[in-house]
């Protein structure tokens, strides 16, 4: 991380930073640059100044021994005794990123979880972790942080993965400040350098680019990564790893967050476990012609899904949206309805078996995506193909 100072006594006022500065967080004040609290430490504006007056001050950091952190880590969520789906792509994810030797281990935090360390056991896991107490029977962030904590501080692992759900994205920037350490959030892709280095990639500015981010001076390595992003591993036959219980650190049981009662919230069909989506896009006319996607959702016994426009319009509700403000997919086949195609919408479905688009743009981005593409007028391709349904369905 940097920070930026002006120099007065070189600076002209003449402004060429302003428009290369991304986040505004430069202004003229009585003829001279001055940065403010909105800068986030890119660097343009340094390459933007003639007079050279906009200087990097690096911050003091102590450089760790890197060769102390070894193996990957990750930390398994459960809910009710369940293991997330999640937790299971991660350990694919873990074991496809080792280096020879290098253990991939797994920590669950939870009340009665020995069946779920069990699973990671059978999917390749070669410890597991085991923080199980009645305390833990629901999340409680601090509490669940020190028990974490514990596990990266006996383990050392070079990189520790985190599902990017609503516990994920409570419990990871807790433990990379005990560490004071970097964590990239909602990766879309990771990838190893020979030097242990993670790659860690994610849509940035809006999703307008692909960012590669890496920790190179601190240890451990943290990311987060949404469901259905990567591969589950096959179930082993023989599994050879081990479960340790661990004890409870005491200031796990010290919390103060007092536990009233619990209101399960109603399991709803997800889109995320869809085999089947049919998805609409800024294409569609108007409301109603929802009803549409909807028919042909229903045909294919699917469920239908939307981009980001026709939320923002209060067509459908957030729970149903694709992409990075929305939702990841990865179904069987998946039917994109006048979708342009930006990267804020393919990067949460590009992982999709079979992907078909129907866009009248030959130029569409969505048919870099996509496996068949149809140019044309959805309002004539859709009809047609929901008759042609429903003449199969009666034969």
């Amino acid at each position: 991380m940097a920070l930026y100072q002006i120099v007065d006594r070189k600076c002209l006022g003449c402004g060429e930073c302003l428009p290369r500065c991304p986040f505004q967080a430069i202004a003229i004040q009585d003829g001279i640059a001055s940065v403010n609290a909105g800068c986030r430490a890119c660097g343009a504006c340094v390459e933007a100044c003639p007079e050279k007056a906009i200087i990097r001050l690096e911050t003091m950091r102590d450089d760790i021994d890197k060769t102390q952190w070894k193996g990957l880590l990750v930390v398994a969520e459960t809910l009710g005794g369940r293991l997330h789906p999640v937790s299971l792509e991660l350990l694919g994810k873990a074991l496809a990123l080792r280096q020879g030797a290098e253990p991939v281990n797994a920590a669950v935090i939870g009340q009665d979880v020995g069946d779920c360390a069990e699973t990671l056991r059978a999917y390749g896991a070669d410890t597991v972790y085991v923080y199980d107490d009645p305390a833990f029977s629901f999340f409680r962030a601090d509490a669940f942080c020190a028990c974490a904590e514990d596990c990266v501080r006996a383990m050392k692992p070079s990189v520790a993965l985190i599902g990017a759900t609503a516990l994920g994205r409570s419990l990871a920037p807790r433990l990379a400040t005990r560490f004071a350490t970097g964590l990239t959030a909602d990766c879309t892709s990771l990838q190893v350098r020979q030097d242990g280095s993670l790659i860690q990639i994610r849509p940035a500015f809006g999703g307008n680019i692909m960012a590669q981010i890496v920790t190179p001076f601190t240890r451990p390595q943290f990311a987060t990564v949404r469901y259905k992003v990567m591969d589950a591993p096959a179930r082993m036959e023989a599994p050879r790893g081990v479960i340790l219980n661990r004890r409870i650190p005491p200031k796990a049981l010290r919390s103060p967050i007092l536990h009233g009662h619990t209101q399960p919230i109603p399991q709803a069909a997800s889109i995320c476990d869809a085999q089947v989506l049919v998805a609409a896009g800024r294409g569609l006319q108007k409301k109603s012609d929802l009803d549409m996607i909807r028919e042909l959702a229903a045909l294919l016994g699917g469920q239908h899904a939307v981009s980001r426009p026709l939320v923002e319009m209060g067509w459908e509700s957030n729970l149903k949206q694709i992409g990075l403000s929305g939702r990841t997919v990865k179904p069987r086949l998946l039917i994109a309805c006048g979708i342009s195609g930006a990267i804020q919408f393919t990067a949460s479905m590009d992982s999709s078996e079979r992907i078909i688009a129907i866009n009248r743009d030959p130029d569409a981005p969505i048919f870099k995506t996509a496996h068949i593409g149809l140019v044309g007028d959805l309002y004539a391709i859709l009809p047609e193909l929901i008759n042609l349904i429903r003449k199969g369905s009666r034969q």
